[in-house]
């Protein structure tokens, strides 16, 4: 017992009269690494940059951000590296994966009313390769020169949406095109669509005369209403904008594609 106090008692005395000689280091080792990191210039200010874009980016797919007309110019490379990486693939077979298991839980009637909606452009399209050469949506955008593009028929398929696509298809959804392409652009979005490998759907509705002046949600919510007065059952509704998928006559369930390049309302 009193060799245990002997020992506590020098355990004390050793602490007192050292008492910063192995916190010392620990303390030298965190410093240190702070020190690294505030002290790299440019690697720190990219990593203020890329948590601002990455907020900024949050804000948009949840809608917080309202109406916007061009990404931040700080944050050009950060949604270039973001679309064109693994993320925002990775992001759309999850939402293709979301989308699959909803399906497969929808009892279908069989007669051919069960609709599945789908937007056109950045759902099953990708028009990543325009926007490479236009500041991955840092620019205004610039009517023209996309129809110019719609027109040469070369958009991509987005992988993760024709999986999708294809596997309503085979689960016996009929699948309605809704897209805010004008009607003169039809044929070219018709071989643009086969071209990437969709087929069979059954219907293509694109903005005529009447149409043109709406917002994408009341013109959307409109031609949704009007699925719905010929008998269809609007099950899911796919696109990567807000106004795809809001307003009235909505589907039962709806999933957002992420979109960091550009707005519509």
């Amino acid at each position: 017992m009193a060799l245990t106090r002997c020992v506590a008692v020098l355990l004390i005395v050793f602490l007192t009269l050292s008492p910063t000689s192995s916190s010392q280091s620990i303390i030298q080792m965190i410093t240190k690494e702070e020190t690294h990191l505030s002290s790299d210039g440019v690697s720190g200010r990219r990593r203020g940059i890329d948590l601002y874009c990455e907020s900024w980016r949050f804000t948009v797919e949840t809608n917080d951000a309202g109406s916007w007309s061009r990404i931040p110019e700080k944050c050009v490379d950060f949604v270039k590296e973001y679309i064109t990486g693994e993320r925002y693939s990775s992001e759309s077979e999850a939402v293709a994966d979301s989308s699959l298991a909803y399906a497969k839980s929808v009892g279908l009637s069989g007669n051919g009313k069960d609709a599945w909606v789908f937007d056109i452009d950045e759902t099953l399209l990708s028009n990543v390769p325009y926007y490479a050469i236009h500041g991955f949506g840092s620019e205004i955008f610039d009517e023209s020169s996309f129809d110019e593009w719609v027109d040469l028929a070369e958009a991509p398929a987005l992988t993760a949406s024709l999986r999708l696509y294809k596997g309503l298809q085979e689960l016996g959804f009929t699948i309605i095109l809704l897209t805010g392409r004008a009607e003169f652009q039809r044929n070219c979005t018709g071989i643009n669509l086969q071209y990437a490998g969709y087929s069979n759907w059954e219907r293509l509705i694109l903005r005529g005369d009447s149409d043109h002046g709406k917002t994408a949600s009341v013109y959307k919510s409109e031609k949704r209403k009007e699925l719905e007065d010929e008998g269809y059952v609007i099950h899911g509704n796919s696109g990567d904008q807000w106004s795809d998928l809001t307003g009235f006559a909505v589907a039962t369930r709806s999933f957002k594609l992420p979109n960091s390049m550009y707005f519509i309302a």
